[in-house]
């Protein structure tokens, strides 16, 4: 319970600092088009409505956690659950 505790301090602490962190040194530019729109060709780049492109996202989340997290949980025990936690902060960013 301590572990699982110390990761949600963990994932708050680096959601508020990290991300800004990351937000302020890759700065995001809102006008710019992504790659749907300005190399369009309806084979390989084809703009999706929001509903759809967050149906996927979270699918493919989705799908590899209740996979990856147990085999993990069950090879390594906390200390892979600790991993995962860190790994989400800086690579989720």
């Amino acid at each position: 319970m301590i572990t699982f505790i110390f990761s949600i301090v963990l994932l708050v602490v680096g959601y508020f600092t990290y991300g800004k962190f990351v937000e302020r040194v890759f700065v995001a530019d809102r006008k710019r088009q992504t790659p749907a729109f300005s190399m369009r060709d309806d084979i390989d780049y084809v703009p999706m409505n929001t509903t759809r492109n967050s149906l996927i996202q979270l699918l493919n989340i989705a799908g590899v956690g209740p996979i990856f997290g147990p085999i993990l949980g069950a090879l390594y025990g906390p200390v892979a659950f600790v991993w995962i936690v860190i790994g989400c902060i800086f690579a989720g960013a």
